[in-house]
C-alpha cells in the first residue's frame, strides 16, 4: 500500500449560545476511506502478539485450553506474510510459546506450522499474573515500534497473582507502545478488571461465554488488525485562551472516555490517541467551556485536527474541522439540540446507567440497581440500541419500554449478566426515525 488512507472530517453542532452561555457541545465524525475494509492490506508495517491464558484453571473444562490452542492456531493462520508475530503462554508469570526467544518473527508457511505445534504442547497450570504478560508483549513489540502493533488477549479468571497496583504500573508503562483486545473466556473473570486493561490499550473487551466460539472472535480479531492501514493518529484539539476543554469521548463504535489520555501538543492544544486505523468511521464528542460573549459574536470554541506522527519528527496533518460558538438572543436558535449531539449524549447515560445498575444490583442495592437499569431499558428504547435492549431483557423484567418500568429478574444467568456489563459501551449510530 502507498499512502495513508484518505480521512474526512465532519463536525455536527449547534453552534448558537443564548446570552451568558458558555458550553459548546460538537460532535467530530472521523472517517477513513481508500484501504480494503478487512484483511487484505498488504504493505503496512504489522507486529502481533497473541496471549493466552494458560493458568490451571483453563483445565476445567478440559474444552477451555483445547479450544483457546485451536483459536491462537487460528489467528496465527489469519496474519499475513510478512507480520512480525509471537505467541505468549500467560500465568503467573509469562513465557513464549513460539518463539523460544524472546522476539518476533516473520509469519510464512513455516512460522506458522511451527508456532501451531508449539501451541500443541502448551499445558495448563499456575496462577493469572495479566500485568506480567502485558510487560512480556511490550518488550516484543520494542523493536517494531513502527506500524500497526496489535496484541490479543485472552483469560478465564481473575488477576490474583499481582496487586492492583502493579498491573496499573505495567498499564502505565504500556500505554501508546500497542492496542490490545481483550477477551474473557466462561464467567470466573472480572469485567472491571478487563476493562481497564482494555480501555488503557485502546482495545475492546468482550465476553466469549462458550469456548466453541473463540476460533471465530480469534479470526475476527485477527483480521480486523490486519485491516488496519496507519497507527498512531491522534485528535489535536486547540481551544482559545480562557476556554476549558471539558471531555472528549469517543462515542461510537463505542463510548470511551480519551480525556484522562491528553498528551500536550503546544499552547492550548492537546492530543487524544485514537488508535489504528483502517477503512472505518468513528465518532468524538468534544466538549468546550468558553468565556460568555456578545450578541452577535462568534467565536472559534475549538480547532479540531487529526494528526499522524511521522518519521524524524515530521507530523502529518490529515483533516481539519471547526467548532463555532455564536451568542444570539433568537431562542428557538439558542435551545434547538443538534440530533447526533443529543443521541450520543443518551447512548453516553445508557452505558453508564447499566454500569451503575450491575454494580448496585451486585451490591444488593435492589432499588438503585431497578432505577438505573430502568432508566437503561428507556435509554435503549429511545435510541434503538435494539443489542442493548436485548441484553438488558436477560437481566429485568420490563412492564413499559416507554418509561423503563421494570423489575429484577431474580434469577440471572451469569453470562448474560456479564455480557451485558462488557457491552453496555456499544453504541448505535441513528436513533429510531433516522435522526
Amino acid at each position: 500500500m502507498t499512502g495513508n488512507p484518505d480521512f474526512t472530517l465532519t463536525i455536527d453542532q449547534n453552534k448558537y449560545l443564548p446570552e451568558g452561555g458558555q458550553e459548546v457541545h460538537a460532535i467530530v465524525t472521523v472517517e477513513a476511506s481508500g484501504v480494503p475494509a478487512a484483511g487484505a492490506v498488504r504493505s503496512t508495517s504489522a507486529a502481533e502478539v497473541i496471549i493466552i491464558d494458560t493458568s490451571g484453571s483453563m483445565d476445567y473444562p478440559r474444552t477451555k485450553m483445547s479450544a483457546a490452542i485451536r483459536a491462537a492456531q487460528t489467528a496465527v493462520d489469519s496474519l499475513r506474510d510478512g507480520v512480525s508475530f509471537a505467541v505468549v503462554s500467560g500465568s503467573a508469570r509469562a513465557r513464549m510459546v513460539y518463539p523460544a526467544g524472546e522476539q518476533l518473527v516473520p509469519a510464512n508457511p513455516q512460522t506458522r506450522q511451527e508456532a501451531k505445534a508449539a501451541l500443541e504442547r502448551v499445558r495448563p497450570a499456575g496462577g493469572t499474573a495479566i500485568g506480567a504478560w502485558l510487560g512480556l508483549a511490550d518488550r516484543l513489540f520494542a523493536a517494531h515500534q513502527e506500524g500497526i502493533r496489535h496484541a490479543i488477549l485472552l483469560t478465564d479468571g481473575k488477576n490474583q497473582h499481582e496487586s492492583p497496583e502493579q498491573l496499573d504500573a505495567v498499564l502505565q508503562s504500556c500505554v501508546g507502545h500497542f492496542v490490545c483486545d481483550c477477551r474473557g473466556v466462561g464467567t470466573d473473570w472480572e469485567v472491571a478488571e478487563l476493562r481497564k486493561v482494555a480501555s488503557a490499550m485502546l482495545g475492546s473487551v468482550d465476553i466469549v461465554a462458550s469456548p466453541n466460539d473463540l476460533v471465530a472472535d480469534f479470526r475476527a480479531m485477527t483480521e480486523a488488525a490486519m485491516g488496519k492501514a496507519v497507527a498512531d493518529v491522534a485528535l489535536r484539539v486547540w481551544t482559545p485562551q480562557a476556554a476549558r476543554l471539558r471531555f472528549v469521548k469517543q462515542v461510537t463504535p463505542s463510548v470511551e472516555d480519551l480525556t484522562g489520555k491528553r498528551v500536550d501538543a503546544g499552547p492550548r492544544a492537546g492530543d487524544y490517541p485514537i488508535g489504528a486505523w483502517g477503512a472505518e468511521s468513528r465518532d468524538y464528542h468534544i466538549c468546550v467551556e468558553v468565556p460568555p460573549g456578545m450578541i452577535g459574536q462568534e467565536l472559534r470554541a475549538a480547532w479540531v485536527k487529526l494528526v499522524l506522527p511521522g518519521t524524524g519528527g515530521e507530523e502529518q496533518v490529515l483533516a481539519t474541522g471547526n467548532v463555532l460558538a455564536e451568542w444570539t438572543d433568537d431562542e428557538a436558535q439558542s435551545t434547538r439540540i443538534n440530533p447526533k449531539v443529543a443521541h450520543f449524549t443518551g447512548q453516553a447515560e445508557l452505558a453508564e446507567a447499566i454500569q451503575e445498575g450491575l454494580a448496585a444490583r451486585k451490591s444488593g442495592d435492589v432499588d438503585t440497581a431497578t432505577a438505573r437499569l430502568g432508566r437503561a431499558v428507556k435509554l435503549a428504547h429511545e435510541s434503538g440500541n435494539d443489542a442493548i435492549a436485548g441484553l438488558l431483557d436477560k437481566v429485568v423484567d420490563v412492564d413499559d419500554h416507554a418509561t423503563g418500568t421494570v423489575r429484577l429478574k431474580k434469577n440471572v444467568d451469569k453470562a448474560d449478566e456479564m455480557s451485558l456489563d462488557t457491552r453496555s459501551s456499544k453504541t448505535v449510530r441513528t436513533r429510531k426515525g433516522g435522526a
